[in-house]
């Protein structure tokens, strides 16, 4: 396994470099650049022309590239083109912290439930609940991001005023009871954004834990535990459940991948301040250095995570050799 990581770690700053050279070019042969787009309407041709040229934008692709990468490696993004004055990291950073907030909270959610559904439609295959499950979760990920956001403003903060419109407050609220007892609660900004996240998510899982649990249940050692006469119970919990969930090594890894990416659209709408709602804005602002930035950072989770779970299906099913093949 050693030889097997090792290998795998070797080959990351090369996937590294063909995706960010090719997000370089394609942010680049684009129309349009951020000296443009942050001049708006009145713009001096000259001026800009200096401006593009102070920042090597005139340089070919690919010294600019070089030059970009020599920073990267020492951890320097360059300054954002949004944010004037402010490094590219030092603009990222908190928005990384907020859409980890909502992601992990999202998974929290989305792995009990999706597990529990998926167990519970495999256990009743063949009668009116398996069915039920199974088209209510699709037609749960079916529905769009956008109609699902307003559907829920228009609801819960239009019509019933419980909720607010959007913006963003973190986990955990503090409601005082009589002025003098502090009970945290979870932050009235988290519901409609959770919902939005996790709606699409319950089906992936609970269709993977179903299809697993009726595998598992047709095989030989799981009739031998029925024939021996332990419990459906026992045998559900100890030899069926704790196999199907194998599989989901590989999804937990690359969900974990998944919630620095955040949502783009339920971001946006509702005015979170975390990397889903920056990405709309850096690629509508051609942030040269943000996107490039987010790229890497993207990249570099997925092909880490990737690695994470090859790993785990060896630590946990010791029957599976890594890198043998």
């Amino acid at each position: 396994m050693l030889q097997y990581t090792i290998r795998r770690i070797s080959v990351l700053p090369l996937l590294l470099l063909v995706i960010t050279f090719s997000t370089f070019c394609l942010t680049r042969w684009g129309p349009g650049d951020p000296i443009s787009v942050i001049a708006g309407q009145v713009r001096d041709p000259e001026v800009l022309a200096q401006i593009r040229e102070a920042e090597g934008l005139n340089d070919p692709i690919y010294v600019q590239y070089i030059r970009w990468l020599g920073d990267a490696s020492r951890g320097d993004f360059g300054e954002s083109y949004i944010r004037r004055g402010f490094t590219t990291w030092e603009v990222i950073s908190p928005r990384l912290w907020v859409t980890g907030q909502l992601g992990l909270a999202a998974l929290l959610i989305i792995f009990p439930i999706g597990i529990f559904a998926g167990g519970l439609g495999a256990r009743f295959r063949g009668s009116w609940l398996d069915p039920t499950i199974t088209l209510s979760l699709l037609f749960a990920a079916a529905l769009p991001g956008i109609l699902v956001v307003a559907v829920l403003q228009w609801l819960f903060a239009v019509q019933l005023s419980l909720l607010p419109v959007g913006g963003w407050g973190g986990w955990i609220d503090i409601y005082w009871i009589a002025g003098i007892v502090a009970v945290p609660i979870p932050d009235p900004h988290i519901y409609i954004p959770l919902i939005a996240y996790t709606l699409g998510g319950f089906v992936g899982v609970a269709r993977l834990v179903r299809a697993t649990v009726l595998e598992v249940n047709r095989t030989d050692y799981v009739r031998t535990a029925r024939a021996k006469g332990l419990s459906e119970g026992v045998v559900q919990r100890r030899h069926v459940l704790r196999n199907s969930l194998l599989p989901l090594v590989t999804v937990v890894a690359f969900s974990l991948a998944g919630i620095i990416e955040g949502s783009i659209i339920a971001e946006t709408l509702l005015g979170i301040p975390g990397i889903g709602s920056f990405l709309f804005q850096a690629i509508g602002s051609r942030d040269y250095n943000a996107i490039q930035a987010l790229t890497v950072i993207y990249s570099a989770t997925f092909i880490i995570m990737n690695l994470v779970a090859d790993l785990a299906y060896s630590l946990v099913d010791p029957r599976i050799q890594v890198g043998d093949t």
